[in-house]
């Protein structure tokens, strides 16, 4: 887990975590749904059950709040990936199930919620470098988390580009699931890359067993 983001307060007992999380919860609702400009604190509130002066006591700005929302999701996103080294999977089928895994991460609200805060980033100087650092770290840790599971080499050339192309594929499918059901064609995409990921696991194999 990274550090607090600036703007929130870290809660110090139970009953202040759990209210935490209600509060990022019904912020990352807000998000998804109403978009970063017309996200208020009064509506998070709301939706938390929770006072105004709660959320304020936990996040000291607006910024803080959505921003610290959108943390919390893609940090539970890439712990989700590290569990998957504890799941088990039928035979042959390990990387076609975090395949389409990861590829499911990447739809719903957490990723409506995401979104919205990277498109307000791009045209607000003040946001940007704050979302810019955190996509980045986040985009680094899944990208090690996957290669990792998928047992590749990532400081391979080949390796780091399919990979990393596979991840910016699953944004991409991300976005089209928030436009129409596309869960089929999805499925189809993600077994295509699960093929691609294990050819490239066999090749890489391969030449390391060559004399």
């Amino acid at each position: 887990m990274t550090s607090s983001p600036t703007g929130w307060r870290r809660p110090q007992n139970e009953n202040g975590v759990a209210t935490h999380q209600r509060i990022v919860e019904g912020a990352l609702e807000v998000l998804a749904t109403r978009g970063w400009r017309h996200a208020s604190v009064a509506e998070v509130a709301a939706r938390a059950d929770v006072t105004r002066g709660a959320v304020q006591h936990h996040f000291k700005d607006r910024d803080g709040l959505f921003t610290a929302a959108v943390q919390h999701i893609m940090d539970t996103r890439i712990s989700q990936i590290e569990a998957l080294h504890h799941g088990e999977y039928p035979e042959g089928e390990r990387t076609r199930v975090i395949v389409r895994t990861i590829v499911e991460l990447h739809q719903g609200t957490s990723f409506a919620a995401a979104l919205q805060l990277c498109v307000a980033a791009s045209d607000d100087p003040a946001l940007r470098p704050r979302v810019a650092a955190m996509e980045s770290e986040v985009g680094a840790r899944g990208f090690w988390a996957l290669v990792e599971l998928l047992e590749l080499d990532g400081h391979d050339g080949t390796v780091r580009t399919t990979v990393q192309a596979f991840l910016d594929s699953a944004r991409g499918l991300g976005l089209a699931g928030m436009l129409n059901d596309d869960t089929r064609r999805r499925l189809q995409v993600a077994d295509r890359w699960a093929d691609m990921l294990d050819d490239l696991r066999t090749v890489h194999v391969d030449a390391h067993l060559d004399p």
